[in-house]
Parts: structure tokens; sequence; C-alpha cells
């Protein structure tokens, strides 16, 4: 039997957290868009935020990568506060967006190279002056998403998928501590969605990269993830391993987004 909605309880810190989150909210005009989120994610476990369009997750990974800042709140990176991190100091996070943001007329190798930004200096990276370690280094990263054969394609040609593979490999490239995924499988078919979901779980495993990703699909989140967060009405409702959490408690999330606001003090432990 699944466990019913209780209480909140204060979360519990993870001794030498990669991404430790404590007490965020944001608030946009009269919407609580998160309400006191607390969770840490240790180094190598891909975590899935679960619940319906419109509960906070967008939100919450903006915020946990450091593109929105909380009204309240911080978010910690290895340590440091996600607010301190400028400039070369950025490549710890990389984010994986739906639409990919790869730029569409450079090729596969030069899109992945981007990612190489945080390593160089800055009139290195305006004039794309990437040395032969980082070229080598992009083309093994592509290698690894299997498009070491695209690496002169342009982007714009690529399929769907390919170009996510692309994406995931410049955030690669990256050598980030933290990978945010917003939603990364949501423009792309069963199949493929499968395929990226299991190369971000063999990154965040074989690399020690931590992940947090944003999704919709309830199958795909048990199957690739290490542990599940589900949000209800911006409030932090669920946090387990994925192996625990079943289709009644994805129900009780699910249903709680069209249920009176009085879920939004649940906690399902």
């Amino acid at each position: 039997m699944s466990a019913a909605l209780t209480p909140p309880e204060p979360a519990c810190p993870v001794a030498h957290a990669r991404l430790s989150v404590r007490s965020i909210s944001k608030r946009f005009g009269q919407h609580q868009a998160l309400d006191d989120i607390s969770f840490d994610i240790p180094e190598g476990q891909i975590v899935a935020v679960l619940g319906p369009s419109g509960v906070g997750k967008t939100t919450l990974c903006r915020c946990v990568s450091g593109l929105l800042a909380p009204d309240e709140g911080s978010v910690h990176v290895a340590g440091a506060d996600i607010r301190q991190l400028r400039g070369r100091s950025r490549r710890r996070v990389a984010v994986i967006f739906q639409q990919f943001n790869l730029v569409s007329r450079l090729s596969a190798l030069d899109n992945v190279l981007g990612g190489r930004l945080g390593h160089v200096s800055a009139w290195r990276g305006c004039l794309r002056q990437f040395s032969a370690g980082d070229r080598q280094m992009a083309l093994e990263c592509l290698d690894r998403v299997g498009l070491l054969d695209r690496a002169g394609q342009r982007a714009d040609t690529l399929s769907g998928g390919q170009q996510q593979r692309v994406a995931i490999a410049r955030a690669l490239a990256q050598e980030p501590d933290l990978v945010v995924a917003d939603e990364p499988i949501a423009s792309l078919d069963p199949q493929t969605g499968s395929e990226v979901m299991a190369l971000l779980r063999g990154i965040c495993h074989e690399n020690g990269v931590s992940v947090l990703c944003s999704l919709h699909q309830f199958q795909q989140a048990t199957s690739y993830a290490d542990r599940l967060i589900a949000l209800v009405g911006g409030r932090l409702v669920a946090d387990r391993p994925a192996h625990l959490f079943d289709s009644g408690l994805a129900a009780q999330v699910y249903g709680g987004a069209r249920r009176d606001a009085s879920l939004r003090s649940a906690q399902i432990l």
C-alpha cells in the first residue's frame, strides 16, 4: 500500500553534498512558485523532479542553476554559493534545456566546444581559438554520445534527439560538478527520450557528476533516476529512492495538483 500524505518534516542534510538546497522560496506576484524547498544531492546521483505542469519544476531548476535568484534560501554547489559563481567558475554548473539551445549555424563540434568557454581566456573564447586539447576533448564528448561521425554537421540539420545529444556532449565538455536538465526529453519521442536519459544516467554514474532533472514522464523517471522528488503547489511533498516511488504515490502527487490548497502543507515520507 502506498504511503499517505502526512505533515512535512525538515530535510536531513547529506554529508559532503554536491548540491545543497536550503529553504528556497520564489514568488511571482501573487503566485507562490516555490515554498520552502530543501534537499541535498550527493556526488554521482541522478535525481528526477516530478509533478504536473505549473507546480514549480522549471522555477526550481532555474534557481538551482543560478539562472534565477530565489527570494529566500540558499543554493550551494560543491560548497560554493551559487550567487557567488561568476565568470569561469560558472562552469561548475551545466544546464541542459528542453529546446537544446544550440547555435544552429555552427557544427556539432563547435557547439560542444562552447562547453570549454569556462576553461579558456575571454579573448580566446570570443575568437573561438580553442587548443588542440580542447578540440580533442570535444570530439571525445561527441564520441561518448554516439555522434563522432556528425562532428562537422550543422546543428540545424540534426534530428531532435541528435541535437539533445550534442547538448549533453557540450555539458560534459564543461566538466561540471552539477548538471541541471529542465525537461530534457519533453520534445522527443519515447524511444529517443529513453536513450537520452540512459546517457544522462551513464554520465552521472561514470563521471561522478550530480544531476537534477525535471520530468513529466513517471516511467522514465523511475527507470533512470536514483531518487525522485515531487512538487505539489510549489512545495516538496515526496523524496525517496526511485524503486520505492510507486504508481500509487504518483497518483497522489499528480492528483494533489488538482485538489484544494490544503495539500500545500503535505509531504510523503
